[in-house]
């Protein structure tokens, strides 16, 4: 039996002109600041932005926004919170500070549902904040999302890139479109990540420095803005979507 919230989820989209999952092949690489601070800077530019949490391990970008209490309505389907110019919803406005132990099908259901039921009307950018690695949840917005581009994370570790790397195989192996890869975290100079994005045949999009002021702006937008971090990050993506 065909699962009519499929055919639901691409109609709650549709008025949506470039859907950006931020994701990374492993957790810890500053994914989820990433897609924070990528969604104020384009708001800031006056497009009209959502950002979606969809990290099911640990939500973090409403500590990043400063925005804890920031609940969507329900009003014939879930009308997202308006904080600092972005449409905006989270999955800890459902399990607040609590774990969510959810297997498999649970996830898949899960984000199905919400998907369906999240009416973003018209945005330019709607920015999905990704569970890390290589899981259902991300095999499902591949699936049931369409015209969906992947911005993909890493720090400057051989390690962390391992995994990224596997990842950047699978979207190619799945024709999943990639905006390309940004280096987060950048100390000392190395051309390791780069030169690997581009023999894989992606697209190196820049480095963003560590920044230590970054942990100092958590919660407040305006300070967060001003680090380096933010300032590069604005060129990246004045380069890409601007």
């Amino acid at each position: 039996m065909i699962d009519p919230r499929k055919s639901i989820i691409n109609k709650r989209l549709g008025r949506v002109k470039h859907i950006i999952a931020v994701s990374s092949g492993k957790g810890g690489v500053g994914k989820s600041l990433v897609a924070s601070t990528l969604a104020l800077i384009l708001a800031n530019k006056k497009f009209k932005v959502g950002l979606f949490d969809a990290d099911f391990t640990s939500p973090s970008t409403h500590l990043i926004l400063g925005v804890k209490n920031a609940k969507p309505r329900e009003e014939k389907g879930v009308i997202p919170a308006h904080v600092h110019g972005l449409k905006y919803v989270s999955i800890v406005a459902y399990s607040r500070e609590n774990a969510l132990p959810l297997r498999g099908a649970d996830v898949s259901n899960a984000l199905m549902e919400l998907f369906a039921t999240i009416i973003w009307g018209e945005l330019d950018f709607l920015i999905v904040d990704m569970p890390p690695g290589i899981s259902d949840a991300l095999l499902d917005v591949i699936r049931l999302v369409k015209g969906i581009n992947f911005l993909i994370v890493t720090t400057p570790s051989p390690l962390a890139f391992e995994t990224v790397k596997k990842l950047l195989e699978l979207l190619a192996e799945l024709k999943v479109p990639v905006v390309g890869v940004v280096e987060n975290m950048k100390i000392r100079e190395s051309n390791f990540i780069p030169q690997n994005v581009r023999d894989a045949g992606f697209r190196f999009l820049g480095e963003l420095p560590f920044d230590p002021k970054v942990e100092d702006s958590l919660g407040n937008v305006d300070t967060l803005l001003k680090t380096d971090f933010a300032i590069k990050l604005a060129k990246i993506a004045l380069e890409i979507f601007l």
